[in-house]
């Protein structure tokens, strides 16, 4: 049976809860398994590191603190934009993900969290950024 090395590709479901044992996000839920290719660069190394040596079928579940998941919260990710610049299609609500345009073109979401006078605070950190959170990780298949 094969088991997961530096270089396999993994087809895997996982949910990813919050530490009130909430569900932030679970491909099962979607119906359907996330596949990746270790050591691309997708995944951090000790979320990598809990992975190697599990095999097809296999379950597991670990927790990992925010810098070993989706990053501590940089203050330099966090905007403030002009009122003028949201509209009918896309209004400046707390609690809203807007797309931006990036430097290189590519959309980059962000999340309202202020709006006070002409001034909308919008944040692109990841919203799971800076929260331990528990992976619950069951293999589907391997390929090495």
């Amino acid at each position: 049976m094969s088991a997961i090395m530096e270089s396999s590709e993994v087809l895997m479901h996982f949910a990813i809860k919050l530490e009130d044992g909430s569900v932030a996000e679970s491909t099962q839920a979607m119906g359907k398994p996330a596949k990746f290719r270790m050591g691309d660069g997708s995944l951090t190394d000790n979320f990598e590191k809990c992975l190697m040596g599990l095999t097809a079928g296999e379950a597991s579940s670990f927790t990992l603190e925010p810098e070993d998941a989706f990053g501590l919260s940089n203050p330099d990710n966090i905007h403030h934009v002009d009122l003028t610049k949201f509209g009918a299609d896309a209004p400046a609500e707390v609690g809203t993900i807007i797309a931006f345009a990036g430097p290189d073109g590519n959309d980059i979401p962000g999340i309202i969290t202020e709006v006070v006078g002409d001034s909308v605070t919008v944040d692109f950190n990841h919203p799971l950024a800076g929260q331990r959170v528990t992976f619950d990780v069951e293999v589907v298949t391997i390929e090495n």
